[in-house]
């Protein structure tokens, strides 16, 4: 039997995409050959790479004066990449809303005058600053958010409207909910959450914005170098942009993002429902800023969340251990993630509450 993985990531994949890929994984496209061997330059991979670059458009809406491109290495390498192909002015503002927004803050001082122009590390991240009053700077080259907050279940309900480009960080609510690519200058997003397996990073980039990168960028990290080359400059991460494709052709099968996001508020609804109506169980973040991909919650002791968590495990209900900064539990409920995984998860807590309620 098949666990249902609430792993924020590498995070569980369709079933349907994984036996797709199992049955031509020696044989790809009639090649005679597993998409894993097969170049780069061969015709049938570019097609590859062709079709997911025009899904991504046709699923996200995206302008033709954009950059869509696959992009080695995870998010994290594009902390660096950001200001290397953006900070002209040596100027950015970061809004610092968790763990991966502090990082990409820090790795932007590193090449120029970004700030934390606003946080809410001051209530452990269980809530969005008001975009409507974040003192933005004037002058600044750019604005970097974080949209979806893995570790600590916080989301924005709506994005900052900056004089800057907006730059977001969408690695763990990609393809989850319905967006207007146009409000940003730049979107990318690491795969191993609702994409494909780890090793690939997405980038959406406004064309007219990357095509002087700093001097210092590595050409590895240029992204106008990139975008030239149908992100076959050099060997790319070959299987998982595949696999990225299979994922994007279920998700059009299926109805696209206004359909996903239905399913996403629905499951999302029911583990948040459970969750609030018990005094057994907890979830901290505010309501109004609660992720729909990422929940965080605990029982009333640490002890008792070791044991749901290895009782969970025996019951194919795996990698449920919260974040080593938060603690407790977290269930990842990606777009993957059927609603019959979710409701196992509840009918495990009603029993464990049971069980276990002083």
């Amino acid at each position: 039997m098949r666990a249902y993985n609430f792993s924020a990531g590498p995070s569980q994949l369709p079933l349907e995409v994984l036996e797709e890929a199992q049955k031509e994984f020696l044989d790809f496209a009639g090649t005679g050959m597993s998409v894993t061997e097969i170049s780069h330059r061969n015709k049938k991979f570019e097609e590859i790479v062709n079709e997911g670059t025009a899904l991504l458009r046709e699923l996200l809406n995206i302008p033709d004066d954009y950059a869509v491109i696959f992009v080695q290495g995870g998010a994290s390498q594009q902390f660096a990449a950001v200001p290397l192909n953006l900070m002209h002015k040596g100027k950015a503002d970061y809004v610092v809303t968790g763990n991966f927004a502090k990082k990409a803050f820090q790795e932007g001082k590193i090449y120029g005058d970004a700030a934390c122009v606003a946080s809410s590390e001051d209530k452990t991240y269980t809530y969005i600053p008001d975009v409507k009053s974040i003192p933005f700077r004037e002058d600044t080259d750019y604005v970097h958010i974080c949209a979806n907050n893995t570790i600590f279940g916080t989301r924005y309900i709506e994005f900052p409207e900056t004089k800057a480009p907006l730059v977001a960080d969408m690695s763990s609510d990609i393809l989850s909910r319905e967006i207007d690519v146009s409000k940003f200058g730049v979107i990318y997003a690491g795969a191993q959450k609702n994409l494909a397996p780890a090793g690939v990073t997405l980038v959406i980039a406004k064309r007219d914005l990357i095509q002087e990168p700093l001097s210092i960028c590595p050409t590895m990290l240029k992204w106008k170098v990139q975008d030239e080359n149908n992100s076959l400059y050099n060997t790319p991460p070959c299987f998982s942009i595949y696999m990225a494709t299979l994922v994007l052709r279920r998700l059009k099968r299926l109805g696209g993002i206004k359909a996903i996001n239905e399913i996403n508020e629905y499951k999302a609804g029911l583990l948040y429902d459970f969750i609030d109506n018990s005094d057994f169980y907890t979830n901290n973040v505010e309501k109004k800023y609660r992720s729909i991909m990422n929940v965080p919650f605990v029982t009333p002791d640490k002890d008792l969340d070791a044991a749901f968590i290895k009782g969970a495990t025996e019951r194919g209900l795996v990698s449920l251990k919260g974040h080593r900064l938060v603690g407790g539990m977290r269930a990842s409920i990606y777009n993957a993630m059927p609603v019959e995984g979710v409701k196992a998860l509840i009918e495990y807590m009603k029993e464990f509450e049971k069980e276990n309620k002083a």
